[in-house]
């Protein structure tokens, strides 16, 4: 069954994701239900925002799991907290349907849609077709530059005070680059190293059979590991991001 999954596209993924039996239109209602527009946005300083443990911030750089099942010690909080959610709202860049670029476009959409599926094993998560009501958004496009080195795949943080639903929240926003000039399993696996970031693993394992590991071996790593797992799961039992009074009663943007 994992191998058929691994080979539906992007657009079929909010079937697989309906909690309920499906019926037509019943994915994109439960996703639209499940992740609301933003009514208002703001951005916190960069300075809160780069994914890793700030100065003053009250959340500590985790200790080694003792059995060394997890790689727990490697991730870093914001100085808000842990960039973390209970449910996560996902949006994917659209491909073209028809013309030259579909097949192309088609293969990206593969990877990317096997990528998440391998993650919602673990996590609850939505794929919704409006950006607004995302907090990752995953472009086909290859990252700039970054100290003259190239790279595949990128995924960058930002901290945003963020009202739905008439409720102001504190949320991980997270742009998600893959490049589309990879062999398939590249792009599988790059998607699913950089969603394990978005989701909020901003770390890296240092063993190369983790799909998070900081340097790839050369084989495509495209399922999760038992790490991999671990180390997530203790993520989500951690100290999710905390809005206070003061960034509350700030001005909101539109």
């Amino acid at each position: 069954m994992r191998e058929q999954l691994s080979l539906l596209p992007a657009a079929a993924l909010l079937a697989l994701l309906d909690p309920w039996p499906w019926v037509p239109g019943s994915a994109a209602l439960a996703a639209e239900q499940a992740c609301p527009p933003a009514e208002s946005r703001r951005s916190l300083p960069p300075a809160a925002s780069e994914g890793q443990a700030g100065a003053g911030s009250a959340i500590l750089v985790p200790a080694p799991d003792p059995a060394g099942a997890d790689y727990r010690h490697r991730l870093r909080p914001t100085s808000h907290g842990w960039p973390r959610r209970q449910h996560w709202c996902l949006w994917i860049e659209p491909g073209a349907s028809e013309g030259p670029a579909a097949r192309w476009d088609q293969a990206w959409e593969d990877a990317v849609a096997a990528a998440v599926t391998s993650w919602q094993e673990l996590l609850p998560l939505s794929v919704v077709s409006d950006p607004e009501r995302a907090q990752v958004l995953v472009w086909r496009r290859r990252p700039p530059l970054r100290g003259g080195r190239a790279s595949h795949g990128r995924a960058e943080l930002k901290l945003l005070v963020v009202q739905r639903h008439g409720q102001l929240a504190l949320e991980p926003h997270v742009s998600v680059s893959i490049s589309p000039g990879q062999r398939p399993e590249a792009m599988e696996a790059t998607a699913l190293h950089e969603l394990g970031h978005a989701f909020g693993l901003w770390g890296h394992s240092d063993d190369p059979a983790d799909a998070m590991a900081a340097v790839p071996g050369a084989t495509p790593i495209r399922h999760l590991s038992q790490r991999d797992r671990a180390t997530l799961q203790w993520l989500q039992e951690q100290p999710a991001l905390m809005l206070s009074p003061a960034m509350a009663e700030q001005e909101p943007q539109r």
